[in-house]
């Protein structure tokens, strides 16, 4: 019966935690949430109106140059208005490299003039991938590799894809996944 009597007498805490401990870890997930929160705050002001003004000011819409050749380069810097944008499925073809086989995987994105161009280009889209199948595999893993070759590439795509469109439409071409192999 006395051990039954020691044993209510001492408190039931967690095995090994002492008290103060237990107070430390708690205030230390205090002052880290305290601190989060602050930081959280300090960056949140810098976003206010002035911030949302210069957004909006660079989203306006840009006025279109007069005399503007659809097959130019597209604007580039902070005035530039970024077209509608169309996803080409991967390319994968055997370059013409006669010693060698070389393989180019190429994924090809275009920018459009107008949204209605999409409609056009859907149509027209067995005709669109054969004139840049036909086109990648004449070339050689040499020319494609260089800056040079690649930005040659870019505008011989964008004027075979505009002569297969009836007004034109296609403003820049990019390639987001490029590999020779």
């Amino acid at each position: 019966m006395a051990e039954v009597a020691e044993e209510a007498k001492a408190p039931a805490l967690a095995p090994g935690l002492p008290m103060k401990m237990v107070i430390m870890i708690a205030v230390g997930m205090l002052l880290l949430g305290l601190g989060g929160a602050a930081l959280l705050f300090h960056f949140m002001k810098g976003a206010g109106p002035s911030a949302k003004n210069e957004e909006q000011a660079s989203e306006a819409p840009v006025p279109a140059k007069e005399g503007h050749d659809i097959g130019s380069k597209p604007q580039t810097g902070a005035t530039a208005q970024v077209g509608v944008i169309y996803d080409l499925d991967p390319f994968i073809v055997n370059l013409a490299d006669t010693p060698e086989i070389h393989y180019l995987k190429v994924t090809v994105k275009f920018e459009l003039e107008r949204p209605d161009v999409t409609e056009e280009l859907n149509k027209r889209l067995p005709q669109t991938r054969d004139a840049i199948l036909v086109l990648l595999s004449s070339k050689e893993a040499a020319a494609v590799r260089s800056t040079q070759g690649k930005l040659q590439l870019r505008e011989e795509i964008l004027q075979r894809v505009n002569a297969l469109l009836p007004k034109g439409g296609a403003r820049g071409v990019y390639f987001t996944d490029f590999i020779v192999q």
